[in-house]
């Protein structure tokens, strides 16, 4: 029936759904159940699919950071090595951590260290250590010069080569020796990890910074005996931790772990040589 150039339908035919026309231009459009507890879903759950689908990778974008967020702008490959957060893990130490280290590095016979700090080895506390031991080591050696001057009546200057010569002495021991035991064990098929070693290097130091406190006491003999037992449990610490991971570089095992206690002796020698042997001019 037609009216007003309206055609009038019959109610037992708008029934139901309606159909799609469908040909080459037109996909067949159905909604599947939604599953809103997984974000992104893993499937087609919630969107409208078809006969027509889009890239499998086409969703990826809802798991990877927007351009311009932090994680985009995290380096990679090697350029990481130049950045902050590649050595965020070494850092990850707190207090109790720190102390607990401390005291083992006091305890020198335990040789437990390496085994504690296998996991998670640091370099908050060698840092700390080391920048301690620099400027102790060059007031300590300064206030003694002063007060053996000041006591014969003499002239005294400040000496700022002492903290220059501190610095270098310490950073670049607790540097360059690691590294160099790194390569040696290296060569001998018995690595170690490079952390672990400026880690325990940088432990220990620490007993010389009681060590040049106890120098202010105005008697030679006295500073030579605190120095001896500074270097000799500074020694016995690198040694005895180090050992039983150096004996499976062979035969030269015991040559590698005496160079090794001789060397920290010599640092302990070199610190109180060069900072607590009082020189008064005339």
């Amino acid at each position: 029936m037609m009216s007003g150039g309206y055609t009038s339908l019959d109610s037992e035919k708008i029934s139901g759904s309606v159909p799609v026309a469908s040909g080459p231009d037109h996909v067949a459009v159905k909604f599947a159940e939604s599953n809103l507890q997984t974000f992104p879903p893993s499937e087609a759950q919630g969107k409208i699919s078809g006969v027509f689908r889009p890239p499998a990778d086409a969703d990826d974008s809802f798991s990877k950071p927007a351009r311009g967020s932090s994680d985009d702008s995290q380096p990679t490959g090697w350029t990481r090595t130049f950045s902050v957060a590649a050595y965020k893990s070494y850092f990850d130490v707190d207090t109790s951590d720190v102390l607990e280290r401390i005291k083992d590095s006091l305890l020198p016979f335990k040789g437990s260290f390496t085994e504690k700090t296998a996991d998670n080895p640091d370099l908050y506390g060698p840092f700390w250590i080391c920048t301690t031991l620099i400027f102790v080591a060059a007031a300590i050696g300064t206030f003694v010069t002063y007060v053996a001057h000041k006591l014969q009546k003499k002239d005294w200057d400040y000496d700022i080569n002492l903290v220059t010569w501190s610095a270098g002495l310490f950073y670049g021991y607790v540097t360059i020796v690691p590294l160099g035991l790194y390569l040696l064990l290296k060569y001998f098929s018995a690595p170690s990890g490079l952390v672990q070693l400026w880690c325990l290097y940088g432990y220990s130091l620490f007993v010389f910074i009681p060590a040049s406190c106890l120098s202010v006491v105005p008697v030679e003999i006295f500073r030579w005996v605190v120095a001896g037992i500074a270097g000799f449990m500074s020694a016995t610490f690198l040694a005895l931790n180090l050992r039983a991971h150096i004996k499976s570089a062979g035969e030269s095992w015991f040559l590698i772990v005496a160079g090794i206690f001789l060397l920290q002796l010599a640092l302990a020698v070199i610190l109180k040589l060069y900072f607590f042997t009082i020189t008064v001019g005339n």
